[in-house]
């Protein structure tokens, strides 16, 4: 803890402020200082503990996904508080955990918008590598109907997904992108020179430019 206070870094913080984080720890360092601690699952629950969010993006990159239930997953979920941490959290863990599915369709619906854009972005990883079982057809009838007035999280995980159907699958291209053009979400989202838009549309014909 001692070392991570000092690598707090004013410029980092308020970067990182503006985007609903706090701390201000420059996430190369913390992965260096986890390449150098390697996996530690009691050192991870200890940091976690700590309520810090330094100290539990750190506790994610050396704990050992698997030995996490699926209750305990959900409450450091409901718990995580910030975006990146919540993000950690799905893609560093809960991904890679034997209760992803059970807790993808748990989180999905949930009343919660932060906890639910959890269950999409597992749903974007089916959609993208296991969509066997998947209603693709029916996703993209709630992405329809709720995408547009959805909040901030929540709307980005659902157009990821939106994206996702659009590229891997070519049965269903066309609706994908004819729902992200006439919702019109992130249409306008200011993209840096090289980055592809998150606009649907924009997104899957990039995608498909590069295969």
């Amino acid at each position: 803890m001692a070392e991570l206070a000092g690598l707090e870094d004013a410029k980092t913080r308020a970067v990182n402020e503006r985007h609903g984080d706090d701390h201000g720890v420059n996430l190369g360092k913390l992965r260096a200082i986890a390449k150098r601690l390697k996996t530690q699952q009691d050192l991870a629950s200890r940091l976690w503990e700590t309520e810090d969010s330094a100290a539990r993006l750190l506790s994610l990159l050396i704990c050992r996904p698997k030995a996490f239930g699926r209750d305990e997953l959900d409450g450091m979920l409901r718990g995580a508080r910030t975006p990146k941490v919540q993000d950690w959290l799905v893609n560093y863990v809960v991904k890679k955990s034997p209760h992803a599915e059970e807790l993808r369709l748990v989180w999905f619906s949930d009343p919660d918008p932060v906890v639910a854009s959890a269950g999409w972005a597992l749903t974007v990883e089916r959609v993208a590598k296991k969509p066997d079982g998947l209603d693709l057809q029916g996703l993209l009838d709630v992405i329809e109907a709720r995408m547009k007035d959805a909040p901030e999280r929540l709307q980005w995980a659902m157009n990821h997904c939106l994206a996702q159907i659009g590229i891997e699958h070519a049965e269903y291209r066309a609706r994908a992108i004819d729902i992200g053009e006439r919702l019109g979400v992130l249409k306008d989202y200011p993209t840096s020179p090289g980055c592809t838009s998150p606009y649907a549309p924009a997104w899957i014909a990039e995608m498909l430019r590069r295969r």
